[in-house]
């Protein structure tokens, strides 16, 4: 399978570009400082250097792809639109290269359906208020974005992302977030997301993963 990656050089990039590699998919891994990308040269990767916020550029690395993958976040919790702007610019060159798979990290934030009552209504709408305020924003936007497009588009929801090894315990949950779904590793979101490349339920479907 052909898959290109969206964010390849952060901590989920990085996982998802080494699982791909492993999974013996050939990987197309786009960023904007090829210094960064911490994947040494080998067979079935291509490293791609372009502005994810312009769909032009982008145009060659989805053109051919069985499905485009995109991590793509902001460093911090300050005022941002980097997922909104770049998952726009992915869903314009996807349709025009005429790609239409796509997989996007947002995050279990935005959404309240399968919550304990603590994260519901104590936990969640102060972090909303105050530290996510501004990347629950950016998420939001972001997802309704994707959704006005006619891709096969699947939104995946985490919780927060420790930097633990791989499990395959992760448990997932379509259209509602998971109880007690505190936090998952880097590399078991990456596994899921790999894995929904192929899952036809999910398509225009959002998807929470947790440990």
């Amino acid at each position: 399978m052909r898959i290109t990656i969206f964010g390849a050089s952060g901590g989920t990039g990085t996982q998802l570009v080494e699982q791909a590699l492993a999974g013996g998919h050939h990987v197309t891994a786009v960023v904007r400082d090829p210094a960064r990308l911490a994947i040494p040269a080998q067979s079935g990767l291509q490293v791609v250097t372009a502005d994810v916020m312009d769909p032009a550029s982008i145009v060659p690395a989805v053109t051919g792809a069985d499905a485009v993958l995109t991590a793509a976040g902001p460093r911090g919790t300050g005022p941002t639109t980097v997922i909104t702007d770049s998952v726009g610019s992915i869903a314009q060159a996807m349709s025009k290269a005429g790609t239409r798979r796509l997989l996007a990290l947002s995050g279990s934030i935005v959404a309240d359906d399968g919550e304990s009552f603590f994260l519901r209504y104590v936990l969640k709408p102060v972090a909303r208020r105050t530290f996510l305020r501004h990347v629950c924003a950016d998420m939001r936007q972001a997802e309704a974005v994707i959704a006005g497009t006619d891709l096969d588009w699947t939104i995946v929801r985490p919780p927060a992302l420790t930097d633990g090894a791989a499990t395959g315990k992760f448990r997932m949950a379509v259209g509602q977030n998971l109880p007690r779904g505190f936090r998952v590793s880097r590399a078991d979101l990456a596994a899921c997301m790999l894995a929904l490349i192929g899952d036809t339920a999910t398509v225009r479907q959002h998807v929470a993963v947790a440990r």
